[in-house]
């Protein structure tokens, strides 16, 4: 089972064409002259999704501790003037490169031009900075990420054989580029469905910084200003969902409303096994986090790397070498294969109640 959705998980890499070395630039940003090769990450926050202390933060750190390569890991939580600080702290420090998640394209821009202009090499990490000058974007096909919420919500409203459904959406953070690709992927499923009438399009509201105690009040209001009317929530991370079936619990609609998510989080995969929450999107990011590293290794050590694939920046119009995986839509049928790969484990998945629940998920 593990090899099979590692398998999955690969093939973006496969589609990317191998990272073959390019040669020693010495002249490049990032070469490092007799620097000492030094990489810096700065993650966003984590209150928006665990998957940036649980996960990222974990495979990042191995990768580079199997390569011997000195690296420093911190997160912004959220601060944008913190996020600016950690980035001069790193350039000061001796980076010589510096791969990031940023909080928004203006922040992302500035401290990406910042460090080009000191020669440190950078990497777009998950986010893609708008306008940005980023060597190299690593992340997901985030809008196949969308298509799979899109399809996971109708399939799920289907099952519930639910006639002309009122569908909402809360979309993630504006300033995510991220965000937008999602939306574009589950609009792409969900709005022929709107034109032919055969779903009713309802609240269609984003949440700033991903914030999961805002997404609980918006939805609030979402289902107050329908009167309570509405089937399907295309809720766009797990957090985001988690905080609408805290509302729909308080209403004792859990259960009965299909809600959406992204990440695969233990809380996520729980909601789930639980019949609150009708899929979530599973992405591999220990294979996202291992390909950043080997570029940012690379860059570290003065080299570049054929990814073999772009991806254009709708602002500046530049097309970005980069690397994108592929994901996979998870639902109870298949819950099992996340902890098959490692992603979480079965002793943090099934806990207490969710014990009898894993059982019959088929986790082992």
């Amino acid at each position: 089972m593990r090899k099979g959705i590692l398998a999955i998980a690969a093939v973006g890499l496969l589609a990317t064409g191998s990272l073959t070395a390019c040669g020693d630039n010495s002249g490049d940003a990032g070469s490092g002259g007799d620097k000492k090769p030094k990489i810096g990450v700065i993650l966003p926050d984590s209150a928006s999704s665990d998957r940036w202390e649980t996960a990222d933060r974990k495979y990042l750190e191995e990768a580079f501790k199997t390569a011997g390569v000195d690296y420093v890991i911190q997160n912004a939580q959220g601060d944008k003037s913190q996020f600016q600080t950690i980035a001069d702290q790193m350039i000061t420090g001796g980076a010589t490169a510096l791969m990031i998640v940023n909080l928004d394209s203006g922040t992302g821009k500035a401290v990406l031009s910042k460090a080009k202009s000191q020669g440190v090499a950078t990497i777009d990490y998950d986010r893609l900075t708008l306008g940005g000058d980023a060597e190299y974007y690593v992340s997901f096909d985030n809008v196949a990420v969308g298509k799979l919420q899109g399809e996971g919500l109708v399939k799920c409203l289907t099952e519930k054989g639910v006639k002309n459904p009122v569908v909402a959406e809360l979309n993630g953070s504006p300033t995510d580029n991220n965000a937008t690709l999602f939306k574009s992927g589950y609009d792409s499923v969900l709005q022929p469905k709107f034109d032919s009438k055969e779903y009713t399009k309802g609240p269609d509201t984003s949440v700033p910084g991903w914030d999961n105690a805002q997404a609980g009040t918006i939805f609030e209001q979402n289902l107050t200003s329908t009167g309570g009317k509405i089937d399907g929530v295309l809720a766009a991370n797990d957090g985001l969902g988690n905080a609408v079936i805290s509302v729909l619990k308080r209403n004792s609609l859990n259960g009965k409303i299909p809600v959406t998510g992204q990440d695969a989080t233990v809380q996520g995969l729980q909601n789930i096994l639980a019949g609150d929450q009708c899929m979530t999107v599973y992405k591999a990011i220990k294979q996202e986090a291992q390909a950043a590293a080997e570029l940012a290794i690379a860059l570290a050590n003065g080299q570049r790397k054929d990814t073999g694939q772009t991806v254009k920046d709708p602002e500046s119009g530049r097309d970005v070498p980069s690397v994108l995986l592929t994901p996979k839509a998870i639902d109870k049928t298949n819950v099992k294969d996340v902890v098959a790969d490692g992603f979480v484990t079965k002793e943090e998945l099934c806990t207490g109640a969710y014990a009898a629940l894993c059982t019959a998920a088929g986790v082992s």
